[in-house]
């Protein structure tokens, strides 16, 4: 079906108010949750297809995440669409003060490819607990699982409601040129910029769940060995292909030597000595991001791993090491299983690193250092992050998640997905049985004297 056609049937269908009563909203999401374990298999197949992704793994990252979202945004939705009571002034006496949270209406959710499930459900996921009608525009680069969750979306929600536009740059130029009510887009800054301009045009709200170089610090004080074995995790999984993975390695030069030595054997055990064989290890999207991460690696520099098979766009998990700014793995953000390792002295050396480049959208500590970690804290800033750990703080629905700077704006996850996709529309409901006549001309220097009273 034609775009417009899709969006004018939405509008309509919003418009009967059949998107708002909040049973019916968790009725459908019920639906859902049983048609996704329903479909389980056929979306690990199709994750396996599209990134060579183990079943382990695509319900753990993917499936198994977003039924968690699911299950929490269906156990409280009736108390984040309850009306909330504020405090009301005195100059406002005698009223009541309350918020109440609206869908927006039509909104439009843009995903990327590398966890293709899980970034295209759930955010629909909080659009629909709002209220709100859907369009979904999964990756092009991803399309088994793109053709997996139309016709999972298809079974649960009527087109009107719900629904799901396949293709690649026509269709999301087609998309963006339409006027939607918001626009939840998860990609490249590139991609982000132009969301924003065209969302600019109609003064359309934006979420953009974008990305950078998300830096990775191990001070001395670390524990080396749990340190290598989260970094590894949050590197590797995906073959890199994370958002938030660390991008690179800033390490104490006094234990970077203690530290490899630990990492590249954990990397062994969890991958095998030769991971292009394994099963389990993933591969990369396509031969574009292939060839442009291979052109990252310098294998002067390379000293663990790196092995390539160009027929199976794989890369075996890499480290690189006496790596300096200069060098192209630190140009761009990486996307692949490549670990740039980077030293310092003293840990303000590292902060300052961070500090010169863009605000990433995850930062990661590992110390035992209480006031390192409060400095880390307090001066670099990051969209998200962990201490002593990678990646998993995006693993709740009891916080959000979202960038900051250039790695994005707006956050979603929990009650944050539902105020993402509301309009929070504040009232002020006034009394009648009094009515004080200070504001009302003819003014006197006694009104003036009671004004002054009343704000200061």
């Amino acid at each position: 079906m034609e775009i417009s056609s899709i969006v004018k049937k939405q509008r309509a269908y919003f418009a009967t108010g059949a998107t708002r009563e909040v049973d019916k909203r968790i009725a459908i999401l019920k639906r859902l949750q049983q048609a996704i374990r329903n479909h389980e298999t056929r979306l690990a197949e199709a994750m396996k297809k599209d990134l060579g992704k183990s079943p382990s793994e695509s319900y753990m990252c993917e499936v198994g995440l977003t039924l968690s979202e699911l299950s929490y945004q269906i156990s409280h939705l009736k108390r984040w669409a309850k009306p909330k009571r504020r405090g009301t002034d005195l100059t406002n006496f005698h009223g009541k003060s309350f918020s109440v949270r609206e869908p927006y209406g039509c909104v439009l959710v843009m995903s990327p490819w590398n966890y293709p499930f899980l970034l295209c459900v759930e955010p629909m996921i909080g659009a629909i607990a709002a209220g709100n009608c859907c369009v979904l525009k999964p990756s092009a680069y991803s399309p088994a699982t793109s053709a997996a969750i139309k016709e999972l979306v298809k079974e649960v929600f009527p087109e009107e409601y719900v629904a799901v536009v396949e293709g690649g740059r026509a269709e999301n130029s087609a998309l963006l040129e339409e006027r939607f009510d918001y626009i939840f887009f998860t990609g490249g800054v590139a991609a982000g910029r132009l969301v924003m301009e065209k969302a600019a045009a109609h003064l359309t709200p934006v979420t953009l769940e974008l990305g950078g170089k998300s830096p990775c610090i191990v001070d001395k004080t670390a524990d080396l060995k749990l340190a290598a074995a989260r970094i590894a995790f949050g590197k590797y999984l995906n073959c890199g292909q994370t958002c938030v993975a660390p991008d690179y390695l800033l390490i104490d030069r006094s234990v970077k030597d203690a530290f490899l030595e630990q990492f590249i054997r954990t990397v062994k055990r969890m991958y095998g000595e030769k991971p292009l064989e394994n099963p389990d290890y993933g591969k990369i999207i396509n031969r574009k991001h292939f060839d442009r991460i291979c052109g990252l690696m310098d294998s002067k520099k390379l000293v663990y791993g790196g092995e390539t098979d160009a027929d199976a766009l794989r890369i075996a998990p890499a480290v690189m090491d006496h790596v300096s700014r200069a060098d192209a793995v630190m140009q761009e953000e990486i996307f692949g299983p490549v670990l740039p390792v980077l030293t310092f002295d003293e840990i303000g050396q590292a902060f300052d690193f961070v500090l010169e480049g863009e605000k990433p959208l995850a930062g990661y500590l590992f110390t035992r250092n209480k006031e390192t970690e409060k400095r880390f804290l307090e001066q670099v800033s990051f969209g998200g992050g962990c201490i002593n750990d990678t990646i998993v703080h995006l693993a709740t629905s009891r916080m959000g998640f979202g960038g900051v700077g250039n790695s994005g704006m707006g956050s979603y996850h929990g009650c944050k997905s539902f105020e993402t996709f509301t309009h929070e529309k504040n009232i002020l409901k006034k009394y009648g049985w009094i009515d004080l006549p200070l504001r009302y001309q003819p003014y006197s220097g006694r009104k003036d004297g009671l004004i002054r009273m009343f704000l200061k």
